[in-house]
């Protein structure tokens, strides 16, 4: 009998003790809970504060970009109203020329209106960084010139020995290639010097 009353009592000592147990449980896995909650709230802050920065960049570069449209814009009319400003200086001389023509004076005034109008021209281009392709009597470089004919030349093959139309270089670019024409090799000369060679081959 008295054995019953004491697993009795050890059983209700037990039961507080089981209660402690899950109530200490339950506080961790609330506590746990609370830090989940916690991590997850700074990491959605996180994210919306890297979302504003990514629309504040968006802006700025769409603010960029349309600036340096407006700046492109305005340079290449910068550099179009400067070209026509030299333009216009040259049509000036070319209406002094016509002006010339149709009231009947000598055709040395005439002469030297055509003169300034290219000497205008060839000022303009230089300030631009035009510069021609000197290549007359030059060997003949493909990089800057195209050949349009050859013909037998005393001179060495590959010599340029008349300009058709002048190249042009802007700041060492090739802008327009010079064509021209090309010596080649005189055939008459070249079976001269073969026999010469051959007989002096016998010779010896």
């Amino acid at each position: 009998m008295n054995d019953k009353i004491n697993e009795h009592e050890e059983d209700i000592k037990a039961k507080p003790e089981q209660q402690d147990v899950e109530d200490i449980a339950r506080e961790e896995k609330i506590s746990e809970l609370d830090i989940l909650k916690q991590s997850v709230e700074e990491k959605q802050k996180l994210a919306d504060e890297y979302y504003d920065q990514l629309l504040r960049l968006k802006a700025d570069f769409e603010n960029f970009r349309r600036r340096a449209e407006k700046e492109k814009h305005d340079f290449l009319n910068w550099g179009r109203e400067k070209i026509l400003l030299k333009q216009i200086g040259i049509y000036d001389v070319f209406c002094q020329a016509m002006q010339s023509v149709r009231s009947g004076q000598n055709i040395e005034s005439i002469k030297v209106g055509l003169e300034m109008i290219i000497s205008e021209f060839a000022k303009m281009l230089k300030e631009e960084g035009v510069e021609q392709i000197d290549c007359l009597n030059k060997k003949f470089d493909p990089s800057f010139c195209e050949a349009l004919d050859h013909c037998e030349s005393d001179k060495e093959e590959g010599t340029i020995l008349q300009i058709y139309q002048p190249g042009y270089k802007i700041n060492g670019k090739l802008m327009r290639a010079a064509r021209v024409k090309v010596a080649k090799a005189d055939n008459e000369a070249k079976e001269n010097e073969q026999q010469e060679e051959q007989q002096e081959n016998k010779e010896k």
